[in-house]
């Protein structure tokens, strides 16, 4: 990498998320550790992402109004770079906070791990991961837990499938 990389990241708590009855407490501080964890691991050497913590209502909103999709989701990113072989990330990626709560308590851990893994997963998705084919998924999924692995948190996604 040579130079030391350079990432600006912004963690924004959405006000409808922050008043959540079942939201998880959000500290934008592993948030961020995760996504520049995501991009060190790519090698990335500039980046500027903003992250936002969301609602089941909003990502439902956005889902429909981007992707045309009914319901709410886990996580979107949009690249947001105006030139697609520019070596600098530019995206926004939002996360659902209500989402986060559901899937950690069905998988078994910790709200905050999983929203950390949603993060990841859309740096992932701004680097051109894609997770619609099997191969495609586990590979990704795999790339997830590492990255979640480097920064403490152990394999959020891998364990809650053994």
């Amino acid at each position: 990498m040579g130079d030391k990389p350079s990432y600006d990241i912004t963690v924004t708590v959405l006000d409808d998320a922050a008043s959540t009855a079942k939201r998880p407490r959000i500290d934008p501080v592993p948030l961020s550790c995760a996504i520049e964890a995501a991009l060190r691991r790519h090698s990335v050497c500039r980046a500027c992402i903003g992250l936002a913590v969301a609602d089941d209502n909003e990502m439902a909103r956005l889902n429909r109004a981007h992707l045309d999709h009914e319901g709410p989701t886990d996580v979107i990113a949009f690249d947001m770079r105006d030139n697609v072989e520019s070596d600098e990330v530019e995206g926004e990626i939002i996360i659902s906070a209500e989402t986060a709560v559901r899937e950690a308590e069905a998988r078994g851990h910790d709200p905050a791990a999983e929203l950390a893994l949603y993060a990841v997963h859309g740096v992932l998705h701004l680097l051109g991961y894609d997770d619609h084919g099997d191969e495609q998924a586990e590979r990704m999924h795999e790339v997830e837990d590492e990255i979640l692995g480097s920064v403490g948190l152990g394999p959020v996604y891998g364990a809650a499938r053994r």
